[in-house]
């Protein structure tokens, strides 16, 4: 698909079958972009100067409706399961008329911009959407042209979000009347019946995770990234909800990106512009750089106010626990630009336990290492997806098995390759509770989760004696400077031992009943490393 925006983003939308819309705003600012929302009575500002808009009956993702077109390209490179939903050329075309017919006599915005801070891997994109919050919305996440780089800027992908165009299941191939489709043959990704953003970067991040491990050897990775003043780069893994936006928020390094990236032959590459933040009970103190990030510019989502007030009641969950903010990764105050890093020497693998027996920092094994990659143990944590309304224990293959088209040992095979060929570190960290599964036990607390990884960077827990965790066997550090030392065996802090050991014996089934799927494709060393009953 090749088209030239700037010279005539109508020709354009005519190109795609976009016609007779009302009236189309292009590329406007951020500025335009807010105060367009306010008028049309879409959102507020805080008193932070931010605006805030609410997504309405959808306020996470919705896995089950995100499908895959089934043609030439993809029915034997998919790996087709509960995530990477089939959906027939037939039923997309007739999805495709609809969503481009809706905006007939309607308004409409148009971006482009693009992926991949490396320009080696970069991908035009063109954001067609009905709202101005959502074209402010892929103005903070996806990077920005100038522009000089707009006059010869061709288009890669299409992506149009219309919330109010909604899908008929029995004529459409949908579950319902929300959809989100990812079209690789014709580069088209159509995103109807939900106005939750996020739909708009997954979709974005789906088909990267596909083009770069399959097309160009690069592994695409769902993780933050930071990097010290010595160049010494961290990756962390990690569903929404582990603290990756969180942890590598750190005032003493540069960060990266805080979700999505590409690992190269030579380094790391952020694919985004920008950052999309959990702010549930966000704080100055315990998270200043976000809270900090939150000003005129940024997009608060599904966030309640103080009673009479414009002040952000960040505590408030009766819309969703899921609240969130996007904003250009450069309101961080010390973000990496360009956003690209070197080799990494240090790998965290962040986990929620819901069930409060894994420990807060353990050094893994490279066999561990893939074994933990591979299993992607977390907790969905409430609001990130419909439907989750407390943490549940669930397996996500490479901390992101619902954004992966390929099959998890391809991403699997691509990291073990590069840990074994790299000097690289790999530690488990987790971020969920203590002292108890949910419901008894409390959550880790942040500073100390913080001090830990600190602490690993650093090369503070180089030096320090370990023991080993019976069945899982992870290397747990005995003292950490700055640290309760009883907080860092999680069974020191169950008061019923006896009920630690059933729950981690509990655990560990579930691990090796999840990893039957893999074992076949599965070499000793990480069979080795599965957990021993």
């Amino acid at each position: 698909m090749q088209m030239s925006s700037v010279r005539n983003p109508v020709a354009d939308l005519r190109a795609l079958g976009i016609e007779n819309a009302s009236r189309v705003f292009y590329q406007l600012s951020p500025v335009e972009l807010a105060e367009q929302s306010v008028a049309r009575k879409q959102g507020k500002y805080a008193d932070n100067g931010a605006l805030a808009v609410n997504t309405g009956e959808y306020t996470g993702r919705s896995p089950k409706d995100k499908f895959i077109v089934k043609d030439a390209i993809t029915t034997n490179t998919v790996n087709w399961n509960e995530f990477n939903n089939p959906i027939s050329e037939e039923h997309f075309d007739r999805l495709y008329s609809k969503i481009t017919k809706y905006f007939t006599g309607k308004e409409v915005w148009v971006r482009d911009c693009y992926a991949c801070a490396d320009q080696d891997f970069r991908v035009n994109i063109k954001v067609i959407t009905s709202l101005p919050w959502s074209s402010l919305f892929a103005y903070n996440m996806f990077l920005r042209p100038t522009e000089d780089e707009l006059a010869t800027q061709d288009t890669d992908w299409v992506v149009i979000q219309a919330p109010g165009c909604v899908a008929d299941p029995a004529t459409d191939g949908t579950r319902q009347k929300n959809f989100s489709v990812v079209n690789f043959t014709k580069k088209v990704i159509i995103i109807g019946g939900s106005a939750y953003t996020g739909e708009i970067k997954k979709g974005i991040f789906t088909v990267l995770n596909y083009i770069l491990p399959h097309d160009r050897q690069v592994l695409s990775m769902h993780c933050s990234a930071n990097i010290g003043e010595d160049g010494d780069t961290a990756v962390f893994f990690g569903l929404s909800g582990t603290g990756k936006t969180t942890l590598s928020a750190d005032p003493s390094r540069k960060l990266i990106g805080d979700d999505e990236h590409g690992w190269t032959s030579s380094g790391i590459f952020n694919f985004e512009g920008g950052c999309y933040a959990k702010v549930i009970d966000l704080s100055e103190e315990k998270e200043p750089q976000i809270y900090a990030a939150i000003r005129k510019g940024a997009l608060l989502e599904n966030v309640t106010f103080f009673e009479g007030t414009d002040e952000v009641n960040y505590a408030d969950k009766s819309i969703t626990e899921n609240t969130r903010v996007s904003y250009p990764l450069e309101f961080i105050s010390n973000a990496q630009v360009p956003a690209i890093g070197n080799i990494p020497k240090n790998i965290f693998f962040l986990t929620c336990d819901a069930s409060g027996v894994l420990p807060p920092i353990a050094r893994l094994t490279p066999g561990q290492a893939m074994y933990q990659f591979i299993s992607g143990y977390t907790a969905k944590v409430a609001g990130t997806e419909a439907g989750v309304t407390e943490p549940t224990s669930t397996f996500s293959a490479c901390f992101g098995a619902p954004f992966l088209p390929l099959h998890p040992a391809a991403y699997a095979q691509m990291l073990g390759e590069k840990m074994h060929t790299q000097d690289v570190r790999v530690w488990l960290v987790n971020t969920g509770w203590t002292g108890g599964p949910h419901g008894i036990g409390s959550r880790i607390r942040l500073c100390y989760t913080r001090a830990l990884i600190t602490a690993a960077l650093t090369g503070r827990l180089d030096n320090v004696s370990y023991h080993r965790q019976a069945v899982f066997g992870f290397a747990i550090p005995d003292n950490c400077p700055g640290i309760p030392s009883e907080i860092l065996d999680p069974r020191d802090t169950w008061e019923d031992k006896a009920a630690y050991d059933t729950k981690l014996k509990g655990l560990a089934e579930k691990f090796i009943r999840n990893f039957e799927k893999y074992a076949s494709a599965a070499d000793e060393e990480i069979l080795a490393a599965a957990p021993v009953i």
